[in-house]
């Protein structure tokens, strides 16, 4: 942090205004692009697609572990690798999109992430295909360059409900994803998912390349001093710390159940296929499509009521789902259904009271901000799924239904902690 610790910079940590960039050729300003619904279309589907990579993986885990022939323990490190690539990713190349091109930065990613879904898709063993999740994970970041590129172009009057409707495509694109992964992978396998992934994110990248503008950097900020500022915010803000905290602990049960869902569910007493597993997204999905209702609630009463009723939903899903030895395999079907529901809506309700509060914390700083917060959450992604594959392979489903509860009232217990004062 001491390299940074200049007056130039020290302006730019505290949110206030930065140096103007340099002159770049990158110079279009979103008032010359009109902003129509086939443009808007083009974000919310690019959103969508980019983040869906990080979990096509999930519902597929027990066919993929059979065609490999590898463990429980091992193939739950391709969902880990995965989160913890797209928590590296957020944190050492979203700020990149202040100091470049975002058009450019855009198409690289699509790229490059095209050539990691093939490579997955290709993979001769566990190793390659390991290397290709971290690669996924790396490049899906492309959906947070996409978001805000949406708020550039979206004039003052339109900004929240373009901002909104590429947030829909997002959150669409991660609970339709389970969905269809599990099916194309009962009907074709597990390799021609990754491919037409593959495909989907090209013809975004082509789409791109004729239908966005190019964007004027915002910063001259060097990268050292980019990723500073996030430290910093973190250090100064005990709202920031609470947040990403809180929604890491709650990532850790939701990605902890989704990693090892379809792996259960392979084995006693079910027996069952990627497509059952799969179609547990649409108990999320149920659940998830609700949560924007939490945004008016959040206005209303204030989000910290919002991220403590969610905690506490998560908490007791989680809870009623430690009851499944007691039940006969069809009840036990029908807990996780309704236990899906419970969760995904508490875990999506609480990062949309978590969001409010970050954005309210320093405006001017508001991408980094999110991307403090979404590397707490991925963290939590990639240590839940790390950690849950462990207890089913040692100690079965009722210790990773176990992890997630206790993680849900840790999470509870955040929220429940007073922020010190003058740390808002």
């Amino acid at each position: 942090m001491s390299s940074i610790h200049t007056s130039h910079n020290q302006a730019a940590l505290a949110g206030t205004h930065e140096p103007a960039p340099q002159a770049t050729t990158a110079t279009t300003a979103p008032a010359e692009t009109p902003l129509g619904p086939g443009l808007v279309l083009l974000l919310a589907a690019g959103a969508g697609l980019s983040v869906a990579s990080l979990y096509y993986s999930q519902p597929m885990l027990g066919v993929m572990a059979a065609d490999l022939k590898a463990g429980d323990q091992a193939i739950g490190l391709v969902p880990t690798l995965t989160q913890l690539g797209y928590a590296l990713g957020i944190l050492l190349l979203a700020p990149l999109g202040d100091r470049h091109d975002r058009r450019r930065i855009i198409l690289a990613k699509a790229s490059l992430l095209v050539a990691a879904l093939a490579g997955a898709a290709l993979a001769p063993s566990l190793a390659v295909l390991l290397a290709a999740s971290l690669a996924i994970g790396l490049t899906a970041t492309l959906a947070q360059d996409i978001v805000p590129a949406a708020a550039t172009l979206a004039p003052n009057a339109r900004r929240g409900k373009v901002v909104g409707t590429v947030m829909t495509g997002l959150l669409m694109g991660i609970l339709l994803s389970r969905v269809v992964s599990g099916v194309v992978a009962a009907q074709a396998g597990w390799r021609a998912m990754f491919g037409l992934a593959a495909l989907g994110v090209a013809a975004i990248g082509v789409a791109a390349w004729r239908g966005l503008p190019r964007f004027a950097p915002t910063t001259a900020l060097p990268y050292k001093a980019l990723l500073g500022s996030l430290l910093d915010l973190l250090r100064r803000h005990g709202a920031l710390r609470h947040a990403a905290l809180a929604q890491g602990l709650l990532a850790m049960g939701f990605s902890g159940f989704w990693s090892t869902l379809a792996v259960m569910l392979h084995g006693e007493p079910f027996h069952m296929g990627s497509a059952a597993a799969g179609a547990f997204g649409l108990a999320g999905a149920a659940g998830a499509l609700a949560a924007p209702l939490a945004g008016h609630l959040a206005d209303r009463r204030g989000p910290e009521l919002v991220t403590r009723l969610g905690t506490g939903l998560t908490a007791l899903s989680f809870a009623l789902m430690c009851l499944a030895p007691l039940l006969s395999p069809a009840a036990q079907l029908w807990l996780l259904g309704i236990g899906t529901v419970g969760f995904d809506l508490g875990v999506q309700s609480t990062l949309i009271a978590h969001q409010t509060i970050v954005y309210g914390i320093e405006p001017g700083a508001r991408s980094r901000l999110n991307a403090v917060l979404f590397v707490g959450m991925f963290i939590g992604m990639a240590g839940g799924a790390a950690l849950a594959s462990a207890l089913l392979a040692h100690w079965g489903w009722l210790a990773v239904t176990g992890m997630a509860t206790l993680t849900a009232l840790a999470a509870f217990a955040v929220r429940l902690w007073p922020v010190p004062a003058g740390e808002a």
